[in-house]
């Protein structure tokens, strides 16, 4: 099996290793700081896409009285993406944003900082490397921690708004949902707390399937990338494209949750219903009524939202996280392995 190292989980250093070349823990507060930034750069960056995504996802959920609309709805993302903008304004691209950037902070420190303390626990108690598995591991685990503490509300709320179709240019066109405060004020008052967490099992599996997969790829090619060019550090253009590469293998391991998981986020509550029959409900009138290729509608979309995302969030992350080690280095009169002095 194959082994990664990293700075939290680094081999203890050798009686002979020079004091000023011994890399500092990095704390929470680096992660919290670097995955804030990394996580407001990507929201702000492709956000849009993610709107696009969730309206394809929801096409044929409408009621017969619309069925005429329907078969107009445009099935490619950019005709979606066009028909959004004609239609509602550009700024309609944009709609959920606000729950998502509310919860970026957290979610990033979150993800990053559980990824890398199950990272540690998970490392060789001896030589302090980390197997593959172990990352792939660790990924899971972030992944669950971010959807119970983060993701699955922020879901909620983002798809209530995202769904609704109405102009944000006309002044007299006021939807149900106006912001993402007033959306779960409404959704708390209207449906109960507990609705914010609707979905929250297959959300849960989508962030694991999703984290343990990107993480374990994106781990592994800077090790590869790395050990091929014989470097500490590698350059932000390559964070880029390998954070792009690794956040790609996500969606497509798990599209069809996401399409269920959507579905039953946007729905209102039953009283008396419950997750599992739901999700059969669900399951079943997808496969039924749309046929199984709806399970991956959105699919393309996706992509083009997580992956560039990913890309972002990994090459801020690497950048801000440098600025901050080289910081507290130079605070505390350290020399990094990576750092160029003149």
């Amino acid at each position: 099996m194959s082994t990664v190292t990293h700075p939290a989980a680094s081999a203890p250093n050798t009686a002979s290793a020079a004091k000023t070349n011994k890399k500092p823990k990095v704390g929470l507060t680096t992660h919290l700081l670097a995955g804030g930034a990394a996580g407001l750069a990507e929201a702000m960056c492709c956000h849009p896409l993610d709107t696009i995504k969730v309206r394809m996802q929801l096409t044929n959920m409408r009621r017969a009285p619309l069925a005429a609309s329907n078969a107009a709805m445009p099935k490619s993302f950019l005709g979606v993406g066009q028909r959004i903008v004609q239609r509602e304004g550009t700024l309609a691209l944009y709609k959920g944003l606000g729950a998502v950037v509310t919860g970026i902070v957290p979610k990033m420190a979150i993800r990053f900082s559980s990824f890398e303390q199950y990272k540690s626990w998970l490392a060789n108690s001896e030589t302090g490397l980390v197997s593959t598995s172990s990352v792939f591991l660790a990924g899971l685990g972030a992944g669950v921690t971010e959807a119970v503490t983060v993701v699955t509300p922020m879901d909620v709320i983002k798809i209530r708004l995202q769904a609704q179709r109405h102009s944000t240019v006309d002044p007299m066109d006021v939807p149900k949902y106006r912001n993402a405060i007033h959306t779960a004020y409404t959704i708390i008052k209207e449906e109960g707390p507990m609705t914010l967490y609707k979905g929250i099992a297959l959300t849960a599996l989508r962030q694991a399937t999703n984290q343990a997969v990107n993480f374990t790829f994106y781990q592994e090619f800077k090790r590869m990338a790395s050990k091929f060019q014989n470097i500490d550090e590698l350059p932000s253009y390559q964070h880029l494209i390998l954070g792009g590469v690794s956040g790609a293998m996500g969606p497509l391991s798990n599209a069809p949750i996401d399409t269920i998981k959507t579905r039953i986020q946007k729905a209102t509550s039953i009283a008396g219903e419950s997750g599992w029959t739901r999700f059969v409900t669900v399951t079943r009138d997808i496969a039924q009524k749309e046929g199984y290729a709806a399970f991956y509608r959105g699919i393309t979309p996706r992509i083009l939202r997580v992956a560039p995302g990913q890309a972002i969030t990994f090459m801020v992350y690497e950048k801000v996280k440098g600025w901050i080690d080289l910081w507290n280095a130079r605070s505390a009169n350290v020399r990094l392995p990576s750092e160029k002095y003149a």
